[in-house]
């Protein structure tokens, strides 16, 4: 999870993230939208793979990078953690603690009627 929360903490390579979302470029696209040198967008190209971010796949002589998504997940979980529930969130969950306290009142009243009528029988 740090290799991956320092790789897309440069906004250079949070961009690339982004054009790599709609699919694979060659580096040389990928350097063509920058203003900073191409040794210095291979280097970001460099931490992303190396956190697992994007792979490279040498196709004829163009090395074409791939976005993959999975290393996301741990990060995206340790985030959620912070935060705040919007107001639909809490709606929701406010609705399902009244579904659960509905179904719960209602057992309770089964099992009340049930358990006199029981005994009713019994006697």
């Amino acid at each position: 999870m740090d290799q991956v929360a320092g790789a897309v903490a440069d906004p250079v390579r949070r961009q690339i993230l982004v054009l790599l979302r709609d699919g694979p470029l060659p580096a040389g696209d990928i350097a063509e939208r920058f203003a900073i040198s191409r040794p210095a967008v291979s280097r970001h190209l460099r931490v992303l793979r190396q956190s697992g971010l994007v792979r490279a796949e040498l196709v004829g002589r163009q090395r074409l990078y791939t976005l993959d998504p999975e290393p996301f997940g741990e990060l995206i979980t340790w985030l959620a953690r912070f935060a705040r529930p919007t107001g639909w969130e809490h709606r929701f969950d406010a609705l399902e603690t009244e579904v659960y306290r509905t179904r719960r009142e209602r057992r309770t009243t089964r099992d009340a009627s049930h358990g006199v009528a029981g005994q009713e029988n019994t006697a």
